[in-house]
């Protein structure tokens, strides 16, 4: 079974997930977006019900803007952003999702550079980060389609037992996750 498919076994159809995709060429129209479709069709087959998705530039104030009203309005278990996490000057995403979480989760994209790094040196590159806010958990994916399939990939298994710990509900930790 894949690690996809494992997650999807393991209850993530229990949670809702949102998507959101942070780039201005795509923000504005002028390049389409294929990151945020591809992480939705991941999450949809690890499981997850995808309640929402969006793309926004790579506005700070605009990427907190989006996850604090998606954690404390809407209530989104989940949320994923592709894009922002590089090292050009406007990649501000890992700077707005810290800025946002009560507490940070380092073992997961510390978890996606270890799996990056066996693809390619330039994963070391990656700032990507994940933390909680409230009953949220943010998650941030690079915005090349291939890095974020390669990346959620890499920790998709543990994502429904994290969230079962998040939101109170079964948690077993003794359980094997494959």
């Amino acid at each position: 079974m894949s690690a996809v498919g494992a997650a999807g076994a393991m209850g993530a159809e229990r949670y809702r997930a949102a998507v959101i995709t942070v780039s201005d060429r795509s923000a504005a129209g002028q390049r389409e977006d294929t990151g945020g479709p591809l992480v939705r069709g991941l999450l949809e087959g690890a499981g997850f019900e995808v309640a929402y998705s969006s793309v926004i530039p790579d506005e700070a104030d605009e990427i907190k803007s989006e996850l604090i009203r998606l954690a404390d309005e809407e209530d989104i278990a989940l949320i994923v952003t592709t894009g922002g996490t590089g090292f050009a000057p406007r990649d501000v995403t890992p700077e707005a999702t810290a800025a946002v979480c009560e507490r940070l989760a380092p073992g997961i994209p510390e978890a996606m550079r270890a799996e990056s790094l066996k693809v390619t040196n330039r994963a070391m590159l990656s700032r990507l980060a994940a933390g909680i806010r409230g009953r949220s958990l943010i998650v941030n994916l690079p915005g090349s389609p291939k890095a974020a399939r390669e990346n959620f990939e890499a920790v998709s298994a543990a994502l429904a037992h994290g969230l079962d710990m998040l939101r109170g509900g079964p948690a077993d930790c003794a359980a094997k996750v494959k």
